[in-house]
């Protein structure tokens, strides 16, 4: 059931998926409606020939950094954290494979009854055999953040661009949620969105993208069709680059 889309710009991809993003119209958890639509969206572009690799945030089950701010350690949090998105990871691995695509799981953090370790000759050597490789449990490390995870994986895989999806259109110049008068931004650069600490993704993960120009893309997931056309170079939501 592919999309009605042109000819894929990318041959490679990676696509950093939100925990909440996975929420649906739930308040926290895995919707089962939203996690069969973000399968079917990944499978709309696999059929377009393009190897994609996906890291998963955890956001809806449990976020680190917000429980250190209740007082619990931040390196307990943070593990606590990375042992959520492999939880989606799973989800996500079960819905794609419903899909009829072919899928690994690998995690940062050892656990080899559920999951791959993460290797990267091996993760390359499944993307160039047409497996969709979803990367669990962030860089592995405390005080990272899964929208470092993203980039460091794209890098890794050598991924053209970094897809990442959200609940927005885009990169706005303020919060669009609280001002409306917010405009959304179609082109910038990562020197403009440290400058003016644009949230879109954490400052190490904008600096690392930078360092490596590795172009990223900010869009609205719910949209039907948006990752197919973001993948052909259509003009959808924001694009970062140098």
């Amino acid at each position: 059931m592919g999309i009605n889309v042109k000819k894929p710009l990318y041959k490679r991809v990676a696509i950093k998926l939100s925990g909440e993003a996975l929420v649906g119209d739930q308040s926290f958890g895995i919707s089962p409606d939203m996690i069969k639509f973000v399968a079917e969206e990944i499978r709309s572009v696999v059929e377009l020939g393009v190897q994609i690799g996906i890291i998963v945030g955890g956001g809806n089950i449990f976020r680190g950094i917000a429980a250190s701010s209740y007082g619990m350690d931040r390196t307990s949090a943070d593990h606590m954290g990375m042992l959520a998105t492999v939880i989606n990871s799973l989800a996500l691995q079960d819905a794609l494979e419903k899909q009829g695509l072919e899928t690994r799981v690998q995690t940062a953090i050892s656990m080899h009854e559920v999951a791959e370790p993460y290797i990267v000759r091996r993760a390359n050597r499944h993307l160039g055999r047409d497996r969709v490789v979803i990367f669990g449990a962030g860089t592995g490390n405390p005080y990272f953040t899964t929208d470092t995870a993203a980039v460091l994986r794209a890098q890794e895989i050598h991924a053209e661009i970094l897809l990442k999806a959200t609940k927005v259109d885009g990169l706005y110049d303020a919060d669009p949620v609280k001002n409306q008068k917010a405009k959304l931004i179609k082109n910038t650069t990562y020197m403009e969105v440290l400058a003016k600490q644009l949230r879109v993704m954490d400052m190490t993960a904008i600096s690392l993208a930078m360092d490596n120009q590795l172009p990223l893309a900010v869009f609205k997931l719910k949209d039907k069709g948006n990752l197919g056309r973001v993948v052909c170079g259509e003009n959808i939501g924001t694009l970062i680059k140098h």
